[in-house]
């Protein structure tokens, strides 16, 4: 009956051409990207002077300032078509910086974590196998548009053998007040090593709305999702052997044999979502304004992961049969959220919620092994109260949310607070504290398998995982950008091997220490410059159950200009990546879930990429020579224990925008 609800108010926005708003309005703020913000205005001859259907603006011209990306935050952005390095580290696969994760060989497959960031704003447990939900795209990853005309983006990248990567992306306005958009990002990849196939699809269309007087906004946005991969379990004992040999015959990295043969994993999921909100008071003027206004989301959200495998291997051990083993856990939430905002400009901006949720994970059968009963089903509601706050003061900004359950089966609170002072147009100091308490991820509390070793029942044994996090970040365009934490976690859930070498869910009940250091400097001398990222980091106590590599390092040397009379754009340099050697965590493709050992060092490796990309008219050029130093300095590159790194190969691409 929730699903039917939900689908009804999702059809009904669209019918009725709404959709602008977010989840506490009057906390936004209007902001842009201070990295990628060399816009310019655009060319008339490429770009056309009226929007489809907004008669007010059919003989203006559409300046590119007049695109705007409207964020789950509801922060404002504008459509940027420059080329910076900032644009190099975005493009790949999962379309953003991944400073701090290192791939896995095939494009699509997972990212080993060189860092964590132990920030949190959830009451309830999350979905297993996050191995899988890197590209997996959450309510905050999705984005909503407001264009003047129609506009495009296409985004291609070559793949490893036998696929590409294509992100297509429109979005057009059926008036000034309601726009829309669709958008999918498709991925087929057969990958240098037998078995490493992958193939995912992300399609998105979002819809948002304000209505003339401003009163009333809404947005909403359908997501459905597959990320599918074939497991080959990485190289066996004697294959690490022959592949760190450096033997020409091992060279071709199709000859190695998978461990795992037919098995796989893929996690599918589709969502509806919706939000809107009615000011009953709207009053602005030059002198302030004073909002009162009462909203309502409604978000449904179904997914499963499963893991097939057609004949049984020792790798997982003894099973309940011999062929064709399957798993699928299953997941479905629902969440009804009703919220008051007022905005006033002398209290500042404030929201209260009441959420009601409704969740049900679990399995289709109960299962009985070694005497225990494994129950298949974690269901249940959960009402949740919150808030946030924001006050701007001058130079001084305050902020603050908090979230706490009142009733239902799982504990759980955080808090957010945080403080930002201007002290000049060049530095800006911010600091934040940011607590939480919540249950350990549905996999740790249950799981079941066709495999006997991956079959538990920890449901109400496990203690409840508690953090707190202070973090001081200083930015400076002149001196540098600086980003501190100090974490404490307690009841940390971790995935490791018992005794016998299975793959077991575990809590450390001590206290864990964890600090990080991250620092950002850029220096520009005529048209080269180096930008630099450096990540420090220690595990102060708990080095057993979290392992992080002291040192990350990112470092860009590389030259900038425009040519042939400023038709082109050009920059061209090399890119260094290297993080100490460290005990790094081990990948488990049956529950899809990194897990912690501490038998092999991997690490001191340096990766070496050159680029040369370009930017013509709307279209950047992307060609690199990824690891190219791979041949060099010995084959001991590892993306996790037994799985090998990418070798040196030349990849190209690029993003084209149209504006009609």
């Amino acid at each position: 009956m929730n699903r039917i609800i939900l689908l009804i108010s999702f059809l009904s926005l669209v019918a009725m051409y709404q959709g602008h708003s977010q989840i506490n309005p009057v906390l936004s703020k209007d902001k842009s990207d201070k990295e990628d913000l060399n816009y310019q205005v655009i060319d008339s001859s490429r770009l056309g002077t009226k929007s489809t259907t907004n008669k007010k603006i059919k003989d203006q011209k559409a300046t590119i300032d007049l695109y705007k990306i409207i964020s789950f935050e509801n922060d404002t952005t504008l459509v940027d078509t420059t080329l910076s390095i900032k644009k190099e580290y975005r493009y790949n696969y999962l379309r953003k910086d991944n400073f701090g994760l290192l791939p896995f060989n095939n494009i699509g497959q997972t990212y080993n974590s060189l860092t964590i960031d132990f920030r949190n704003a959830s009451t309830l447990p999350l979905f297993g196998a996050r191995a899988k939900h890197f590209n997996y795209m959450e309510i905050e990853d999705i984005n909503y548009y407001h264009v003047p005309t129609p506009f495009t983006e296409l985004l291609y990248k070559t793949a490893f053998e036998q696929g590409q990567l294509l992100d297509a992306f429109f979005s057009n306005n059926i008036s000034k007040q309601f726009n829309f958009s669709i958008a999918y990002k498709g991925l087929r990849s057969l990958g240098k090593y037998q078995r490493i196939l992958s193939s995912t699809g992300n399609f998105r269309a979002t819809a948002n709305y304000v209505s003339k007087n401003n009163r009333y906004q809404a947005r909403g946005h359908m997501v459905t999702q597959d990320l599918m991969n074939y497991e080959s379990g990485g190289l066996s004992d004697e294959g690490v052997s022959n592949f760190e040999s450096g033997e020409e015959e091992f060279i071709d990295r199709g000859v190695f044999d998978p461990i795992l043969v037919n098995a796989q994993n893929i996690l599918k999921g589709k969502r509806f979502h919706l939000e809107h909100q009615y000011d009953i008071v709207s009053k602005k003027d030059s002198t302030g304004h004073n909002i009162l206004g009462i909203g309502n989301i409604l978000s449904f959200e179904d997914k499963y992961y499963q893991f097939d495998h057609k004949n049984r291997s020792d790798y997982f051990g003894d099973a309940f049969r011999e062929s064709n083993l399957s798993d699928r856990a299953t997941l479905e939430y629902f969440r009804n959220r009703f919220y008051l905002v007022y905005s006033n400009n002398l209290l500042g901006n404030l929201s209260f919620n009441a959420d009601y949720g409704n969740y049900n994970y679990g399995y289709d059968t109960v299962t009985f092994i070694n005497g225990q009963i494994i129950t298949n089903r974690i269901k249940g509601d959960v009402f949740t109260l919150g808030g946030a706050y924001q006050k701007k003061i001058g130079q001084f900004d305050v902020k603050g949310q908090f979230g706490i359950n009142i009733s239902g089966d799982f504990e759980g609170n955080f808090l957010n607070a945080g403080a930002s002072y201007q002290f000049t147009d060049d530095l800006l100091l911010k600091a934040n504290i940011n607590t939480s308490l919540k249950a350990p991820n549905y996999n740790w509390l249950l799981y079941q398998s066709d495999y006997m070793d991956y079959n538990w029942d920890n449901t109400g044994q496990y203690r409840n995982i508690s953090t707190q996090q202070l973090a001081l970040e200083l930015q400076s365009q002149k001196l540098a950008t600086i980003a501190f934490d100090y974490n404490t976690i307690t009841n940390y859930a971790y995935f490791s091997q018992d005794s016998l070498g299975n793959v077991k869910p575990f809590q450390d009940n001590a206290t864990i220490n964890y600090i990080r250091i991250k620092a950002n400097k850029e220096f520009k001398v005529g048209n080269f410059a180096l930008d630099n990222t450096v990540l420090y980091q220690k595990v102060l106590n708990g080095q057993n159950t979290i392992n992080v590599p002291q040192l990350v390092t990112r470092n860009t040397l590389y030259y900038s200009n425009h040519l042939f009379k400023k038709a082109l754009y050009l920059q061209t340099g090399v890119i260094f990546n290297y993080f100490t050697s460290y005990n790094m965590n081990a990948y488990d493709p049956l529950l899809a879930e990194f897990y912690v050992q501490n038998d092999t060092k991997i690490g001191d490796f340096p990766r070496l990429d050159f680029f040369v990309n370009a930017k013509v008219r709307q279209t950047r050029i992307f060609f690199k020579l990824e690891h190219f130093n791979s041949s060099l300095t010995g084959y001991d590159f590892y993306s996790a224990p037994h799985y090998p790194y990418r070798d040196f190969i030349i990849r190209f691409g690029l993003v084209w925008n149209f504006f009609l």
